[in-house]
């Protein structure tokens, strides 16, 4: 089957000339179309999505904000979408051609528990597990199953760790589209992978690991007329980046110090940020807030990426985590990271299993709870509080990306003990037990008695 191409203006579905253009994130060349890799015609590096027009245009802040408050009110479909709300700064498209699930609006939380913890006050989380497939990637499958459809495709195909997998199967379903699933065989969570099954795609388990399905899926669209769906396709982080506009929405348009947000793939990381470096010269925000990226320590590429190579060749590891989510080696969209963390002064850090299973159970006591994958942002803020890169007096918020319910074997085996097996390395040392000890709550077997019930309840308070 011969390869098609994706169309920026695609002028005979809308109803003006496309506002955006595609520009290689390394040598720069602009172009009005992209091949189904998503990569420079002249380089082979990735592409952006830029806007020339705004240059030219009057996007006056105050009336974007009056605009984006007011459409909170409408009862129209593509108003119901915490992405579509903000088109304003997104690829133009006519808003019945939406595919939409109403994704976005999602809450920002006080977190005062983990303030404690952490010493410091203002805390915040974003929580993305709250989408319509429980997960961040919603907000960038709205925007690219969209432009999948307008260019006429039929297939639409990703590789996975589960997330990306239930998010583009709901999409295409939704979308009247077919969809393929490439993931790692054994090394994805049941949970995810039965929302695809459910949504209707044809899923296929590779005996490799996601960076071989990755690998697998870039040469599929050069041959099939399918359209690829991961983060290497920028109409997703068009629409990851309304994450950034809306929390500040939330802020009342204050930044906060510091934004968190863990990194696997690397392509939500570099949404926020590219959103947070296109707020700033449109007068949106007065000022960029630092975005810290947060690895888990066995999936660390981006972390040896900065400390072996000073951030000017990619690193890669063989990537083990139970953190399913970020369990990459080969993040695709490093360099734009890289770009993200030295625009806006932000860190990166990693951390270890213990840490990720024991800042997982300390949202949870928050009422809030999350996939093992988000917690990496608290288990981070710690560190970067221990170091002096976040004062205590400093706002921050954590990007939480997936839902609790992601991953209930993870917090089924933490609260029964046996997470980490016999390992001594993975057990840490006894200050670490301790503190997971003392977060576990593990179920209770008991006699059908009110006697039974009423000690246990008295247990539970002297404890």
């Amino acid at each position: 089957m011969p390869p098609l191409s994706t169309s920026a203006p695609d002028v005979s579905r809308n109803a003006r000339q496309a506002n955006f253009r595609f520009r290689c994130i390394a040598c720069g060349d602009l172009s009005d179309r992209a091949s189904q890799d998503f990569r420079c015609s002249h380089c082979g590096d990735l592409l952006e999505i830029t806007y020339p027009h705004w240059k030219e245009s009057s996007l006056e802040p105050q009336n974007l904000k009056s605009t984006w408050r007011q459409r909170r009110l409408s009862q129209s479909a593509v108003d119901f979408s915490g992405v579509w709300r903000f088109r304003d700064l997104l690829p133009f498209v006519n808003d019945e051609a939406v595919i939409t699930l109403r994704e976005g609006n999602t809450p920002l939380y006080e977190l005062p528990h983990c303030a404690r913890i952490t010493g410091v006050p203002r805390l915040f989380a974003k929580h993305q597990g709250l989408n319509p497939t429980g997960s961040f990637k919603d907000a960038g499958m709205t925007v690219a199953a969209t432009f999948a459809r307008l260019a006429g495709f039929r297939w639409v195909a990703c590789a996975s760790t589960g997330n990306t997998s239930a998010s583009m199967a709901a999409y295409a379903a939704r979308g009247n589209m077919r969809s393929l699933v490439l993931v790692p065989e054994g090394k994805i969570s049941w949970s995810k992978l039965s929302q695809a099954l459910d949504y209707g795609a044809v899923t296929c388990q590779l005996r490799t690991d996601f960076d071989g399905c990755l690998k697998l899926l870039q040469e599929l669209v050069l041959r099939a007329p399918v359209y690829q769906l991961n983060s290497i396709n920028p109409f997703r982080l068009e629409g990851q980046k309304t994450l950034a506009l809306e929390l500040l929405e939330q802020l009342d348009w204050q930044p906060p110090d510091h934004i968190i947000v863990p990194g696997g793939n690397l392509g939500n990381s570099s949404a926020i940020g590219k959103a947070l470096l296109e707020m700033h010269p449109l007068g949106l925000i007065s000022r960029l807030p630092k975005l810290s990226v947060i690895q888990a320590e066995g999936a660390n590429a981006l972390v040896r990426t900065l400390r072996e190579a000073g951030g000017k060749e990619l690193v890669s590891v063989h990537a083990e985590t139970r953190a399913t989510a970020i369990r990459i080696g080969n993040p695709a969209s490093w360099k734009k990271a890289v770009h993200v963390l030295e625009a806006t002064g932000g860190a990166c850090e990693q951390v270890t299993e213990i840490e990720i299973a024991q800042a997982k159970a300390e949202i949870g006591a928050e009422g809030i709870g999350c996939e093992p994958a988000s917690a990496v942002t608290l288990a981070g803020l710690k560190k970067l509080v221990k170091q002096g890169f976040i004062k205590k007096d400093e706002s921050v918020v954590l990007v939480l990306t997936g839902n609790l319910l992601k991953d209930p074997d993870f917090t089924m085996e933490f609260h029964r003990g046996n997470l980490f097996g016999n390992s001594v390395k993975d057990r840490g040392d006894a200050s670490q037990n301790s503190a997971l000890d003392s977060l576990r709550r593990p179920p209770i077997v008991l006699d059908a008695t009110l006697d039974a019930v009423i000690r246990t309840l008295e247990q539970a308070e002297k404890s």
